[in-house]
Protein backbone atom coordinates (compact mmCIF):
# COMPACT_ATOMS: atom_id res chain seq x y z
CA UNK A 1 0.00 0.00 0.00
CA UNK A 2 1.23 3.39 -1.24
CA UNK A 3 0.85 6.50 1.36
CA UNK A 4 0.35 9.63 -0.12
CA UNK A 5 1.77 11.57 2.32
CA UNK A 6 4.90 9.61 1.78
CA UNK A 7 5.69 9.83 -1.82
CA UNK A 8 8.56 11.69 -2.93
CA UNK A 9 8.96 10.73 -6.76
CA UNK A 10 11.24 13.02 -9.20
CA UNK A 11 9.37 15.11 -11.32
CA UNK A 12 8.60 13.94 -14.84
CA UNK A 13 11.03 16.02 -16.63
CA UNK A 14 8.07 16.34 -19.53
CA UNK A 15 5.57 17.45 -17.20
CA UNK A 16 2.90 19.63 -19.22
CA UNK A 17 3.60 23.32 -18.45
CA UNK A 18 0.24 25.71 -18.50
CA UNK A 19 0.77 27.58 -21.85
CA UNK A 20 1.21 31.40 -22.08
CA UNK A 21 -0.51 31.11 -25.06
CA UNK A 22 -3.51 33.03 -24.97
CA UNK A 23 -5.56 32.69 -28.46
CA UNK A 24 -7.74 29.75 -27.87
CA UNK A 25 -9.35 27.90 -30.85
CA UNK A 26 -12.61 26.24 -29.72
CA UNK A 27 -13.73 22.72 -30.59
CA UNK A 28 -15.61 22.64 -33.46
CA UNK A 29 -17.70 19.71 -32.97
CA UNK A 30 -19.95 19.88 -30.04
CA UNK A 31 -22.74 17.24 -28.50
CA UNK A 32 -25.34 18.27 -26.51
CA UNK A 33 -27.55 16.34 -24.10
CA UNK A 34 -30.05 16.57 -21.28
CA UNK A 35 -28.70 15.97 -17.79
CA UNK A 36 -31.42 13.31 -17.00
CA UNK A 37 -29.60 11.54 -20.95
CA UNK A 38 -26.81 12.22 -19.71
CA UNK A 39 -26.70 10.58 -16.30
CA UNK A 40 -28.64 7.64 -18.44
CA UNK A 41 -25.70 7.39 -20.34
CA UNK A 42 -22.77 6.87 -18.27
CA UNK A 43 -24.77 5.12 -15.57
CA UNK A 44 -24.80 7.46 -12.52
CA UNK A 45 -27.77 7.85 -10.76
CA UNK A 46 -29.09 10.75 -9.98
CA UNK A 47 -32.97 10.61 -7.59
CA UNK A 48 -35.68 13.02 -8.80
CA UNK A 49 -35.42 15.30 -5.71
CA UNK A 50 -31.81 15.42 -6.42
CA UNK A 51 -32.55 15.99 -10.35
CA UNK A 52 -34.23 19.40 -9.20
CA UNK A 53 -31.02 20.69 -8.02
CA UNK A 54 -30.11 21.36 -11.36
CA UNK A 55 -33.32 23.33 -12.92
CA UNK A 56 -33.12 26.55 -14.34
CA UNK A 57 -34.87 29.27 -13.31
CA UNK A 58 -37.46 28.04 -15.99
CA UNK A 59 -37.91 24.73 -14.41
CA UNK A 60 -36.16 22.99 -17.48
CA UNK A 61 -33.64 20.54 -17.51
CA UNK A 62 -30.21 21.90 -17.51
CA UNK A 63 -28.76 21.16 -20.62
CA UNK A 64 -24.79 19.51 -20.65
CA UNK A 65 -22.62 20.63 -23.76
CA UNK A 66 -19.30 18.04 -24.61
CA UNK A 67 -16.52 17.81 -27.08
CA UNK A 68 -14.13 14.93 -27.14
CA UNK A 69 -14.51 11.48 -26.42
CA UNK A 70 -17.74 11.22 -24.31
CA UNK A 71 -17.70 7.52 -23.78
CA UNK A 72 -15.12 7.94 -21.21
CA UNK A 73 -18.03 8.82 -18.57
CA UNK A 74 -19.26 5.18 -18.96
CA UNK A 75 -15.80 4.45 -16.86
CA UNK A 76 -15.29 4.79 -13.57
CA UNK A 77 -14.62 8.72 -12.67
CA UNK A 78 -12.66 10.47 -9.80
CA UNK A 79 -12.47 14.45 -9.50
CA UNK A 80 -9.34 15.68 -8.03
CA UNK A 81 -9.96 19.29 -6.61
CA UNK A 82 -8.33 21.63 -4.70
CA UNK A 83 -7.40 25.05 -4.16
CA UNK A 84 -6.51 27.34 -6.54
CA UNK A 85 -3.59 29.02 -4.63
CA UNK A 86 -1.86 25.77 -3.92
CA UNK A 87 1.05 24.96 -2.41
CA UNK A 88 4.13 23.02 -4.01
CA UNK A 89 3.18 20.02 -2.28
CA UNK A 90 -0.33 20.56 -2.78
CA UNK A 91 0.20 20.43 -6.45
CA UNK A 92 2.48 17.60 -6.01
CA UNK A 93 0.04 15.84 -4.28
CA UNK A 94 -2.36 16.42 -7.20
CA UNK A 95 0.25 15.13 -10.14
CA UNK A 96 0.82 11.99 -7.89
CA UNK A 97 -2.84 11.49 -7.01
CA UNK A 98 -3.91 11.92 -10.81
CA UNK A 99 -0.86 9.68 -11.71
CA UNK A 100 -1.67 6.69 -9.28
CA UNK A 101 -5.61 6.89 -10.15
CA UNK A 102 -5.10 6.86 -14.32
CA UNK A 103 -2.49 4.02 -13.36
CA UNK A 104 -5.56 2.45 -12.24
CA UNK A 105 -7.79 2.89 -15.22
CA UNK A 106 -9.68 5.44 -13.48
CA UNK A 107 -10.66 8.75 -15.32
CA UNK A 108 -9.10 11.55 -13.52
CA UNK A 109 -12.07 14.92 -13.49
CA UNK A 110 -11.17 18.34 -12.73
CA UNK A 111 -11.88 21.86 -13.51
CA UNK A 112 -9.14 23.06 -15.17
CA UNK A 113 -8.64 25.87 -13.03
CA UNK A 114 -5.04 27.19 -11.62
CA UNK A 115 -3.59 25.01 -8.69
CA UNK A 116 -5.04 21.69 -8.18
CA UNK A 117 -6.96 21.10 -11.24
CA UNK A 118 -4.48 21.98 -14.08
CA UNK A 119 -2.20 19.79 -12.04
CA UNK A 120 -4.28 16.63 -11.65
CA UNK A 121 -5.22 16.83 -15.29
CA UNK A 122 -1.35 16.99 -15.75
CA UNK A 123 -0.91 14.33 -13.97
CA UNK A 124 -2.76 12.02 -15.46
CA UNK A 125 -1.86 13.19 -19.40
CA UNK A 126 1.82 12.58 -18.46
CA UNK A 127 1.01 9.43 -17.29
CA UNK A 128 -0.51 7.94 -20.14
CA UNK A 129 -4.15 8.24 -18.34
CA UNK A 130 -7.59 10.07 -19.99
CA UNK A 131 -9.03 13.03 -18.40
CA UNK A 132 -12.20 15.29 -18.61
CA UNK A 133 -12.61 18.72 -17.46
CA UNK A 134 -15.82 20.60 -16.54
CA UNK A 135 -15.48 23.94 -16.60
CA UNK A 136 -17.51 27.07 -15.67
CA UNK A 137 -17.45 28.87 -18.85
CA UNK A 138 -18.75 27.51 -22.15
CA UNK A 139 -16.55 25.68 -24.48
CA UNK A 140 -15.95 28.19 -26.56
CA UNK A 141 -13.85 30.11 -23.54
CA UNK A 142 -10.76 29.66 -21.94
CA UNK A 143 -10.12 30.65 -18.50
CA UNK A 144 -7.55 31.19 -17.19
CA UNK A 145 -6.54 32.47 -21.09
CA UNK A 146 -3.02 30.31 -20.33
CA UNK A 147 -4.52 27.14 -19.97
CA UNK A 148 -6.29 27.59 -24.07
CA UNK A 149 -3.44 24.59 -25.24
CA UNK A 150 -4.08 22.29 -22.79
CA UNK A 151 -7.58 22.85 -23.04
CA UNK A 152 -7.96 22.42 -26.59
CA UNK A 153 -5.66 19.22 -25.94
CA UNK A 154 -8.65 17.82 -23.97
CA UNK A 155 -10.75 18.26 -26.29
CA UNK A 156 -8.81 16.64 -28.65
CA UNK A 157 -8.35 13.76 -27.26
CA UNK A 158 -10.21 13.76 -24.25
CA UNK A 159 -13.50 14.73 -22.92
CA UNK A 160 -14.25 18.81 -22.44
CA UNK A 161 -18.01 19.42 -20.52
CA UNK A 162 -19.88 22.40 -19.68
CA UNK A 163 -23.69 23.26 -18.66
CA UNK A 164 -22.91 26.76 -20.12
CA UNK A 165 -24.06 27.27 -23.63
CA UNK A 166 -22.26 29.77 -26.15
CA UNK A 167 -22.70 33.10 -25.00
CA UNK A 168 -23.55 32.75 -21.93
CA UNK A 169 -21.78 35.38 -20.08
CA UNK A 170 -20.40 33.75 -16.74
CA UNK A 171 -19.42 34.69 -13.35
CA UNK A 172 -17.65 33.50 -10.24
CA UNK A 173 -20.79 32.83 -8.79
CA UNK A 174 -21.54 30.55 -11.24
CA UNK A 175 -18.54 27.90 -10.28
CA UNK A 176 -20.65 26.24 -7.46
CA UNK A 177 -22.93 25.13 -10.58
CA UNK A 178 -19.86 23.95 -12.43
CA UNK A 179 -18.75 21.88 -9.22
CA UNK A 180 -22.61 20.03 -8.76
CA UNK A 181 -21.86 19.12 -11.99
CA UNK A 182 -18.30 17.58 -11.66
CA UNK A 183 -19.66 16.14 -8.67
CA UNK A 184 -22.82 14.23 -10.45
CA UNK A 185 -20.57 12.89 -13.49
CA UNK A 186 -17.90 10.90 -11.35
CA UNK A 187 -18.13 8.42 -9.01
CA UNK A 188 -15.76 10.43 -5.80
CA UNK A 189 -13.93 13.62 -5.30
CA UNK A 190 -10.54 13.84 -3.65
CA UNK A 191 -9.90 17.06 -1.99
CA UNK A 192 -6.17 17.77 -2.29
CA UNK A 193 -6.00 20.98 -0.42
CA UNK A 194 -8.27 23.51 0.70
CA UNK A 195 -9.12 26.33 3.39
CA UNK A 196 -12.31 26.26 5.27
CA UNK A 197 -13.20 29.50 3.00
CA UNK A 198 -12.22 27.64 -0.14
CA UNK A 199 -14.93 27.61 -2.71
CA UNK A 200 -14.20 23.50 -3.21
CA UNK A 201 -16.28 22.77 -0.45
CA UNK A 202 -19.45 23.61 -3.01
CA UNK A 203 -18.39 20.49 -4.26
CA UNK A 204 -17.67 18.49 -0.79
CA UNK A 205 -21.11 19.76 -0.11
CA UNK A 206 -22.71 18.18 -3.64
CA UNK A 207 -21.29 15.27 -2.96
CA UNK A 208 -23.21 14.88 0.32
CA UNK A 209 -26.84 15.60 -1.48
CA UNK A 210 -25.96 13.37 -4.31
CA UNK A 211 -24.45 10.26 -2.33
CA UNK A 212 -20.73 10.61 -3.92
CA UNK A 213 -18.08 9.47 -2.23
CA UNK A 214 -15.69 12.46 -0.82
CA UNK A 215 -12.51 11.50 0.41
CA UNK A 216 -10.02 14.32 2.18
CA UNK A 217 -6.21 13.72 1.76
CA UNK A 218 -5.12 12.53 5.19
CA UNK A 219 -2.71 16.03 5.46
CA UNK A 220 -5.93 18.04 5.47
CA UNK A 221 -8.07 16.28 7.41
CA UNK A 222 -5.21 16.04 10.14
CA UNK A 223 -4.47 19.92 9.83
CA UNK A 224 -5.79 21.13 13.29
CA UNK A 225 -6.48 24.80 11.94
CA UNK A 226 -8.88 23.49 9.30
CA UNK A 227 -12.22 23.34 10.53
CA UNK A 228 -14.49 22.14 7.71
CA UNK A 229 -12.71 18.24 7.43
CA UNK A 230 -14.23 17.78 10.90
CA UNK A 231 -18.06 18.69 9.69
CA UNK A 232 -17.97 16.61 6.44
CA UNK A 233 -16.21 13.34 8.24
CA UNK A 234 -19.53 12.99 10.33
CA UNK A 235 -21.22 12.13 6.90
CA UNK A 236 -21.47 8.24 5.74
CA UNK A 237 -20.38 8.71 2.61
CA UNK A 238 -17.05 10.57 3.43
CA UNK A 239 -13.69 9.26 4.19
CA UNK A 240 -9.96 10.16 4.83
CA UNK A 241 -7.45 9.26 2.20
CA UNK A 242 -4.23 7.62 3.16
CA UNK A 243 -3.44 5.74 0.17
CA UNK A 244 -5.04 5.70 -3.58
CA UNK A 245 -6.41 1.97 -2.49
CA UNK A 246 -8.90 3.53 -0.37
CA UNK A 247 -10.53 5.60 -3.29
CA UNK A 248 -10.34 1.88 -5.71
CA UNK A 249 -12.20 -0.11 -2.65
CA UNK A 250 -15.20 2.06 -2.39
CA UNK A 251 -15.85 3.09 -6.17
CA UNK A 252 -15.87 -0.67 -7.36
CA UNK A 253 -18.19 -2.14 -4.70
Amino acid sequence: MKSLNMLHPAESANLRQSSRRSRYVAPKAIEEYRLADLMDYCGRHIGPTQRSLFSGTDDREMLVYLSGDISLLKRKCVSVIGARDVSDEGARRSRKIAALLASSGIVVTSGLARGVDIAAHNGAMDNGGRTVAVIGTPLQKCYPAEHAEIQEEIYANHLLVSQFSAGTRTFPSDFPKRNRLMAALTDASIIVEASDSSGTLHQAAECVRLNRWLFIMQSVAENPNLEWPSNFLKEERVAVLSSIEDVLQRIER
